[in-house]
């Protein structure tokens, strides 16, 4: 009897430190995944389009499609590729990073210059359109929804990989990158999915509700989403914009170059110097996240020519004129 509650003792210890690790899993996989943040509002800002245009019955499970899609890219792709940057090259991490910052501070920067400039845009999204049409429509669309989506979540799970700590197993890491994949695909297809069906939801509340209230709930939902697109679509570029330069400046301080940190630093640190001090904290964060915005997007605005006059049209003569250099 003394030796089964020795076991039942030495399970119950196990299962405690078990436990332990998976609250420490789930907790660094948390922190890695909040600062992925600008490509998670990207992604989830980004996929609505892809449905746009389709039938009502067809919305849901073509953002399932793409959902399936986003799983087999971070968990079967990708999972595996970040563990073997880990064991083998991890000095690449930091490079590749700053190739991830380097890349949505060019996304974030044209989005601006397509507000700014929205003519050529227009007509090239107006013939992609009448490329698009016909029977192979909806194959065609989920195929670039999951080539956008695989960008991105490299960008993610990079980005998560380099939050995590480097004295934990691969089996930890592993771990660790697959609950933030898993976790952010649900937070990021959910809500694209609340997103596409919200019209549907606000109209059929609108016509069909026996309270005056729901009715009234139901107009201002569908009104209210276009605008509310405009602010996720406003609310992604500028995450971009400043998780894209803070990336490019972190990634430089690990490299060996620290001074654009350390300026950054100093200047937030006088600023919040300025103010009482229990604002030092936040003043601090809203100067260096505002100044890596700008970082952004100057940074973005120089990519621009570069993307589109060498990199594009080199991509298309390697793929044979298919896709373009841009995820979106």
């Amino acid at each position: 009897m003394s030796g089964l509650l020795a076991l039942l003792d030495d399970v119950a210890a196990i299962a405690k430190i078990a436990a332990t690790s998976v609250d420490d899993v789930i907790g660094q996989a948390s922190k890695a995944g909040a600062k992925a943040a600008g490509a998670v509002i990207d992604d989830a800002a980004v996929t609505p389009k892809y449905v746009h245009g389709f039938s009502a019955e067809r919305e849901l499970p073509i953002v399932w499609r793409i959902t399936r899609g986003s799983i087999f890219n971070k968990i079967v792709i990708l999972l595996p590729a970040a563990m073997l940057l880990s064991a083998f090259a991890p000095w690449a991490i930091y490079p590749l990073l700053m190739l991830g910052g380097l890349y949505l501070c060019f996304e974030g920067a044209e989005k601006i210059w397509h507000w700014i400039s929205p003519a050529h845009h227009d007509v090239a999204e107006q013939t992609e359109k009448k490329k698009l049409t016909g029977a192979h429509l909806e194959e065609q669309k989920v195929k670039g929804a999951i080539k956008t989506d695989f960008i991105l979540s490299a960008e993610i799970m990079t980005i998560a990989l380099a939050a995590l700590p480097t004295d934990v197993s691969i089996a930890f890491q592993a771990a660790a990158l697959a609950i933030v994949g898993l976790g952010i695909t649900a937070v990021v297809y959910g809500s694209v999915a609340l997103i596409v069906k919200a019209d549907d939801v606000g109209l059929h509340m609108a016509e069909n509700g026996r309270l005056g209230a729901t009715r009234a709930v139901g107009r201002g939902i569908v009104h209210g989403m276009p605008g509310f697109l405009a602010v996720l679509t406003t609310v992604g570029t500028a995450a971009m914009l400043w998780v894209g330069g803070s990336i490019v400046v972190h990634a430089l301080a690990e490299i060996g170059w620290h001074l654009p940190e350390e300026i950054i630093h100093d200047i937030a640190v006088s600023v919040a110097h300025g103010l009482p001090e229990n604002l030092h904290g936040a003043a601090e964060w809203i100067v260096t996240a505002a100044i890596d915005g700008v970082l952004g997007i100057l940074i973005g605005l120089a990519l621009i020519p570069i993307v589109t006059r060498v990199i594009a049209p080199a991509w298309r003569a390697v793929s044979g004129g298919k896709g373009d250099a841009s995820a979106h």
